[in-house]
C-alpha cells in the first residue's frame, strides 16, 4: 500500500494532467482547421470513451454485468432511448444483486 505522500502526490499529478489537457483543447483546436474528419472525430469521441468503459467493465465483469449490458442493448434498439436503456441496465443488475446476493 503507498503512503499518503505517493497517494496525494498521484492525485496531484492527475490532477494537473486533467487540467493540461482540458486547457491545452481549446488551443490547439484554434490552430487546426475544422475539416469533416476532424468533427467526425470530435462527434463519435464520447461514444468511443463509452465503448471503452462498457468494454472493459465486461472484461473484468461476470454474468450480471453482461446481463446488464444485453438488456441494456435490448431497450436501447427496442426503444431508441439512452435513459431508458441505462435504467433498465441498473434494474437488471440491481435485481440480479437482489437475486442471487
Amino acid at each position: 500500500m503507498p503512503d499518503p505522500f505517493s497517494a496525494w502526490a498521484a492525485i496531484l499529478l492527475a490532477s494537473v494532467l486533467t487540467l493540461a489537457t482540458r486547457l491545452a483543447g481549446p488551443i490547439v483546436m484554434a490552430f487546426l482547421p475544422m475539416s469533416a474528419r476532424v468533427e467526425r472525430f470530435l462527434q463519435n469521441l464520447s461514444l468511443a470513451v463509452l465503448a471503452a468503459l462498457v468494454a472493459s467493465m465486461l472484461a473484468r465483469g461476470g454474468l450480471r454485468e453482461a446481463a446488464s449490458a444485453a438488456v441494456a442493448c435490448a431497450v436501447m434498439l427496442g426503444l431508441r432511448r439512452s435513459i431508458w436503456a441505462m435504467a433498465a441496465g441498473m434494474i437488471c443488475a440491481a435485481g440480479w444483486s437482489f437475486v442471487a446476493g
